[in-house]
């Protein structure tokens, strides 16, 4: 298995799937082994091992790009549910649940809580693990600034504005961000460049 974080608590899984090499993580409960699956985004026999062999209980959805859901329908037919923010929930070819800002989620004894972060879609939610230094962001953040907004949902102002009041005013620099593709990083190394990404417009 690709470990990918752990703490006391809660230990991360990542895999890297699909053309466009997405992140799939899976957070789970060291506690009671019961994990939850972030974007189901390719490769579904992997997944469908995965789940299997880590406990999951449910899948969530970060937004509704095609890139980060075709593994929908495989893990909802096996029995697995399928949340996601409701603004983006027409993007999917199925769900089952609707996530609200704020709304917590129970991973056993972990709890995530989301964030909307509207900008990349309309929908884009970001996730933290409470209690652990982890916020997982989809396409809203990576090293360098903020996800692609060159698309027909996508709209830079509203993206940087999440990024600026939902993460970085309310998040510690600590906070590892473990986003949609690629590598890791901080809020506090990302936290002075705001700016700049204003400024490039991208």
């Amino acid at each position: 298995m690709a470990l990918h974080y752990e703490d006391s608590a809660a230990e991360i899984h990542r895999f890297v799937v699909g053309p466009y090499d997405n992140n799939v993580f899976v957070v789970r409960c060291k506690q009671t082994g019961e994990a939850l699956l972030v974007d189901a985004a390719n490769e579904h026999e992997l997944l469908l091992e995965t789940c299997r062999a880590l406990g999951v209980r449910r899948v969530v959805e970060t937004h509704g790009h095609s890139d980060h859901i075709q593994a929908v329908p495989a893990l909802r037919d096996a029995g697995y549910e399928v949340a996601v923010a409701p603004e983006d929930a027409a993007m999917l070819p199925s769900y089952d649940l609707l996530l609200g800002d704020g709304e917590p989620i129970d991973v056993g004894r972990l709890r995530l809580t989301t964030i909307r972060t509207p900008g990349h879609t309309p929908g884009s939610t970001c996730f933290v693990l409470e209690g652990s230094p982890i916020l997982l962001s989809g396409d809203t953040l990576f090293p360098g600034g903020p996800g692609n907004t060159k698309t027909a949902l996508g709209d830079f102002p509203t993206i940087l504005e999440s990024i600026d009041r939902r993460l970085f005013a309310t998040l510690a620099p600590s906070m590892i961000v473990l986003p949609g593709h690629g590598a890791d990083t901080t809020i506090g190394d990302e936290l002075p460049h705001l700016e700049e990404w204003a400024a490039r417009g991208w």
